[in-house]
């Protein structure tokens, strides 16, 4: 078993007993960690996800949640509902694809390790393929930063660290809803097609990626060229010799 799957099979199995509330908790102070949590919206309530985001494909009509915080014995969810219809009502459906609502809830200061001012809370409707897995969606909206097989950063936030351990957590006994700010309808990420470079250093032109084709044709006719004469010239050397 590799290094990062390790650590995403402990962090399933501590969602899973935070999910069940089988962690017995104290009135000492707790130990948590500080992590991107990956959420779905269930029965009108947030449920912590039994499997990563690549795993996980979501059904039309489905609202998927990630919210970063501290957390403990206690899940964070996001703190907004996960509205499907104020997220992709104004979005008509499209054939062949599928409608899928994103909560983003990057957390609050007090729960940024250095100092980082967290993004609003948003909702975002993404158009796409029927088979597009949850991680698939959340990088249509966000830049997603993945170290270990783990999701660490979204849309730059926070800017390093990764479900780092914290000692002594205070986690509030409510989270405080907020309002999410709907943005603009997107479609899944491409993959980008990769663009030639010229050596001054500028754009290249789309026009010079044509003529690539015939600069691999005429280098492959040159050496033609030369593996011939060389044989040509080899053989010319043995008789020659045989003859002398």
């Amino acid at each position: 078993m590799t290094a990062h799957r390790t650590v995403r099979l402990v962090l399933s199995l501590l969602a899973g007993l935070l999910l069940a509330g089988t962690v017995t908790t104290t009135a000492q102070a707790e130990d948590g960690y500080r992590f991107w949590g990956y959420y779905q919206w269930t029965n009108g309530q947030w449920a912590f996800a039994q499997k990563g985001a690549e795993g996980v494909t979501p059904a039309d009509g489905s609202v998927e949640g990630w919210r970063y915080a501290v957390g403990g014995a206690k899940p964070r969810v996001p703190r907004a509902a996960g509205d499907f219809a104020a997220i992709c009502g104004a979005t008509p459906a499209e054939s062949g694809k599928k409608r899928v609502a994103l909560v983003i809830d990057a957390g609050t200061p007090a729960d940024s390790a250095s100092g980082e001012t967290p993004p609003a809370a948003s909702g975002t409707c993404v158009v796409t393929d029927p088979k597009a897995t949850g991680a698939k969606i959340l990088s249509a909206v966000q830049p997603v930063r993945i170290e270990k097989g783990l999701t660490c950063g979204i849309g730059g936030y926070p800017g390093k660290g990764c479900g780092d351990p914290v000692k002594n957590i205070q986690v509030p006994a409510t989270d405080t809803p907020v309002t999410l700010e709907i943005g603009a309808a997107v479609g899944a990420a491409t993959t980008p097609t990769p663009t030639a470079v010229p050596t001054n250093g500028s754009s290249a032109p789309a026009e010079q990626e044509e003529d690539a084709p015939w600069g691999g044709i005429v280098g492959f006719v040159a050496l033609v060229v030369l593996l011939a004469g060389g044989t040509y010239f080899v053989s010319r050397r043995r008789r020659a010799s045989q003859q002398s």
